[in-house]
């Protein structure tokens, strides 16, 4: 287990002490927040998997971190908690309805948590989480209309459109899974040459070491390739560019956002990749809205910060419902 502390300078403020859960493939991440807007106790733990029972596996885990948080810090009282996970997500529903990698297909998670934990829970979708955390406390603050994009292992997005989250009942924001290249690698999804395939950092690592027979960890070490004129990891990093680049221009046809905000690790390259990116989409619009292209601000906790703020938001309209 993994505890590191969140700055107290985290902009979330005063307001209700809740419980949030981050709920990875890989890692779950777990914290208080008190009523000053500390985030105590940031844990990282293992994700849990049942395959007898995923759902309940998971449920069961948070109950049991929410025992050693609240023992840690007993003089918190949350009145809410939030729970995120990955995949497919209705929050309105409050169902989990797809997650190829924690095995789990039309889970009622929201239901489930909050037997287990005694608390309401407001339940969402990771990447719309961090988008959340970003645009009310991170890189966009000052835009209505806003595409956050996690680019890692995989690409996970999420959309604020006039200033609330789009969610199309589960399905918005999927950019990582846009068709680009229909010759393409087959996806973990199932689908045919999915933008995940082409542009995340670990298809960049993927292609380069199936390109040149020489292993590589991450896309960090195609880049410094591409930087020394190696020709494979030159094609390899054109191609994610490209890629990228022509899935941004079709969100600005169609969403026109504001801004679009790109955070996990490929974000890392900094000028590397948002200068050239910039060049290439500028040169793909002629009258569209040109959105800014802005670095993630929150970094790794940007998940867990939404995921604090959706809780906080239902801790709050609950309160205002109970108030004459």
């Amino acid at each position: 287990m993994d505890e590191k502390p969140i700055p107290d300078s985290t902009p979330l403020g005063p307001g209700e002490a809740v419980l949030a859960f981050d709920v990875g493939g890989t890692d779950t991440k777990s914290a208080v927040v008190d009523r000053r807007g500390r985030v105590l106790g940031l844990r990282r733990t293992p994700t849990p998997r049942r395959l007898d029972d995923p759902a309940g596996g998971v449920v069961s885990s948070l109950a049991a971190l929410a025992r050693e948080q609240l023992e840690q810090f007993p003089e918190v009282r949350p009145v809410a908690a939030g729970v995120s996970v990955p995949g497919v997500v209705d929050e309105r529903a409050g169902v989990a309805l797809f997650a190829s990698n924690l095995g789990w297909r039309d889970a009622p998670l929201r239901e489930l948590a909050e037997r287990a934990l005694g608390l309401p829970v407001a339940f969402g979708h990771d990447a719309r989480a961090a988008s959340d955390a970003e645009y009310r406390l991170g890189a966009a603050t000052a835009y209505g209309d806003v595409v956050v994009l996690t680019i890692g292992t995989g690409i996970a997005g999420g959309l604020v459109l006039d200033g609330r989250p789009y969610t199309g009942g589960g399905f918005a924001g999927e950019l990582g899974h846009a068709l680009s290249d229909p010759e393409g690698e087959r996806c973990p999804c199932g689908s045919i040459g999915c933008l995940e395939t082409i542009s995340s950092a670990g298809a960049i690592a993927r292609r380069y070491t199936a390109a040149s027979g020489t292993a590589v960890p991450g896309a960090r070490e195609v880049l410094a390739a591409a930087a020394d004129g190696d020709l494979d990891a030159v094609r390899i990093w054109d191609d994610a560019l490209r890629a990228l680049a022509e899935q941004l221009a079709r969100l600005a046809a169609i969403v026109a956002p504001e801004a679009v905000v790109i955070g996990g690790g490929l974000a890392q390259a900094g000028p590397a990749l948002f200068e050239p990116l910039r060049e290439r989409l500028d040169a793909l619009l002629s009258f569209h809205r040109r959105p800014a292209l802005l670095r993630a601000q929150l970094g790794d906790d940007a998940g867990l910060l939404g995921t604090a703020l959706a809780a906080r938001d239902l801790a709050e309209a609950l309160g205002a419902r109970g108030r004459p």
